[in-house]
C-alpha cells in the first residue's frame, strides 16, 4: 500500500486518479480548494482517503497540508501535481493579473508541493513525483501561449529535478495528456476579457465562444488514471508519459518538423564555433 498526495481532485483527471488510486487499495490524500467536492470519496473510502483543503497558490497552506498528510499516513510515497487550469488569449491580449495567477497555479504551486514533500522522500530514499503537463507544452497552440509557457517551464524544472533526485531513489515523471473529456475546456477554462480583431483567424478561433470541442474530446480520464498508476508502479518509471493517440501523433509531427528545420540551418549553426570555416 502506497500513499498518494494528489492536488486538484475536485473534478477531471485529478478526481479520476484519486478514485483509481483508492480503488486499488492505496491511501490517497485528496486535496481541493473546496473539500465538500470530495465528500463522496471520503464516504466510499473512510479509512484510506484523507481530504485536505489546499489552494496551491497559497504557500502558507502547502507545508501544513503535507505535514498533516505525513502525520496521518506516516509519509508520502507519490506526489501528483495535477492542480491547474487553462487560459486562452493571444500573447498580446494577455492580462497581467491573469498571467500571474496562471503561473502561480500551474508552475509555482507545483514547486511548492515538490519542495514540501522532498525532505520526507529523501529521508526514505524512495518516492515518485508526477507533474501533469500537457501536449500543449510541445505543440504550442495559438491562443494558448501563456498556458503552454507554464507547462514548458514545469517540464524544464522536472528534467533538472529528475537528475537531482534519481540517485536518491526518487523518480520524476512528466505526463503530457492530449485532449481529454474533462472540464478543462469548459468550466475550468478562462480567457482574456478583450479579443483583438486581428487575431480572429488564429487565437480567436480557440476562444470559448468559438470552440466546439468541449465534450467531444477523445481521451477517457479513467483510462488516463490507470495509465499513470501503471507508469508509477513500473520497474523503470518513464520520465515522459504521453496520454492519448492525439498526443502521440502531435509529438511526432512536432519532432519531425523541428528536426527538418534544424538540419536546414545546420551550416549556420556549426559556423558559429571558433575555428569553423
Amino acid at each position: 500500500m502506497a500513499t498518494w498526495f494528489i492536488t486538484g481532485c475536485s473534478t477531471g483527471l485529478g478526481r479520476a486518479l484519486a478514485e483509481a488510486v483508492l480503488a486499488r487499495g492505496h491511501n490517497a490524500v485528496v486535496t481541493a480548494r473546496d473539500t465538500t467536492t470530495l465528500a463522496e470519496l471520503l464516504e466510499a473510502y473512510p479509512d484510506t482517503a484523507l481530504a485536505l483543503p489546499l489552494d496551491v497558490t497559497a504557500p502558507a497552506q502547502v507545508t501544513p497540508a503535507v505535514q498533516q498528510a505525513q502525520a496521518h499516513f506516516g509519509g508520502i510515497d507519490v506526489l501528483v501535481n495535477n492542480a491547474g487550469y487553462g487560459y486562452r488569449a493571444a500573447v498580446e491580449e494577455g492580462e497581467d493579473a491573469e498571467i500571474q495567477r496562471l503561473f502561480a497555479t500551474n508552475l509555482f504551486g507545483a514547486i511548492g508541493t515538490i519542495q514540501a514533500v522532498l525532505p520526507g522522500m529523501r529521508a526514505r530514499h524512495s518516492g515518485a513525483i508526477v507533474n501533469i503537463s500537457s501536449i500543449g507544452a510541445r505543440i504550442t497552440p495559438v491562443g494558448s501561449g501563456y498556458y503552454s509557457a507554464t507547462k514548458a517551464a514545469l517540464e524544464g524544472l522536472s528534467g533538472s529535478l529528475r537528475r537531482e533526485v534519481q540517485p536518491l531513489g526518487i523518480s520524476v515523471t512528466v505526463v503530457e495528456p492530449g485532449a481529454f473529456r474533462t472540464d478543462f475546456a469548459g468550466r475550468s477554462l478562462s480567457q482574456s476579457a478583450e479579443a483583438i480583431a486581428d487575431y480572429s483567424e488564429t487565437a480567436g478561433k480557440r476562444r470559448k465562444e468559438n470552440d466546439t470541442a468541449h465534450g467531444t474530446q477523445p481521451g477517457d480520464p479513467a483510462k488516463a488514471a490507470q495509465a499513470i498508476i501503471t507508469a508509477v508502479e513500473a520497474s523503470e518509471t518513464p520520465f515522459l508519459l504521453l496520454l492519448g493517440k492525439d498526443a502521440l501523433d502531435r509529438y511526432f509531427e512536432v519532432d519531425e518538423a523541428q528536426h527538418a528545420e534544424v538540419e536546414k540551418w545546420r551550416e549556420l549553426t556549426v559556423g558559429t564555433d571558433y575555428g569553423s570555416q
